[in-house]
């Protein structure tokens, strides 16, 4: 494993590198799916949230805004770009929808022989994507009791 899995539902879910307790899954809310491996020396990095149970129109809704955050990150991806154009893309498209304040991390990372390597994508950084460059696009609403993580 490139770092320890994190799986984290109900409250925990809402915080940044939440990790598991002794808790059971709620019957509703998200779950955080947080885990990579070590493959050919190279690190990778996978979060996927889900929901347990009938999402409400909320769940919904933020999901859908946190992917397309996601998506509007991931359309800057090319080299050339900068980092934090790559952040901004996301964050746009978080204010829209009124969670920009829920989103208290970087859009991204690098990986490569390490879980985080350069470029961090995030405001005010000024690294130039280049050709070769292998990197995470992780937006995500984190709301006291809720969250929602692309």
């Amino acid at each position: 494993m490139s770092f320890s899995t994190i799986i984290a539902a109900g409250k925990r879910s809402a915080v940044v590198h939440g990790r598991a307790s002794e808790a059971r899954i709620p019957r509703r809310g998200f779950v955080v799916c947080d885990f990579g491996v070590i493959l050919a020396g190279y690190c990778s990095d996978r979060t996927r949230t889900v929901h347990v149970g009938h999402p409400g129109t909320g769940a919904r809704e933020m999901y859908q805004a946190v992917l397309e955050a996601q998506r509007a990150a991931i359309a800057q991806v090319r080299a050339g770009a900068t980092a934090a154009s790559i952040d901004e893309a996301g964050r746009k498209v978080l204010r829209k929808h009124h969670l920009a304040q829920y989103f208290t991390h970087s859009t991204g990372h690098g990986l490569g022989l390490e879980i985080h390597e350069a470029p961090r994508l995030a405001a005010g950084q000024t690294q130039i994507l280049e050709p070769g460059m292998v990197i995470t696009i992780e937006p995500g609403a984190y709301i006291p009791g809720k969250r929602v993580s692309g």
